[in-house]
């Protein structure tokens, strides 16, 4: 929940500074659920909340844009192989 999170974060703000707007700041809600001990999680869900001067419309832009390039939420939606490596 947490890489889901900060990742997000870290992105609104590199994202909307290509776009030239001021964001002062952003949380991210994160839900899920877990099962078992060493069992996978389901049902991610997050939730952006962002203070910015800028028009409503472009925040919502800026939230759909951030999503769509956001690295660790696309890694997890390919359900990509996690391996250990170790000596």
């Amino acid at each position: 929940m947490l890489a889901l999170a900060t990742c997000f974060v870290n992105d609104i703000y590199r994202e909307a500074a290509k776009r030239n707007i001021e964001v002062t700041e952003v949380s991210v809600e994160v839900e899920g659920v877990f099962g078992a001990e060493g069992e996978p999680g389901r049902d991610f869900e997050y939730r952006p909340i962002i203070r910015s001067n800028a028009d409503p419309e472009r925040i919502r832009e800026l939230i759909r844009d951030t999503d769509a390039v956001a690295e660790v939420h696309n890694t997890l939606r390919k359900s990509v192989p996690v391996r250990l490596k170790y000596d």
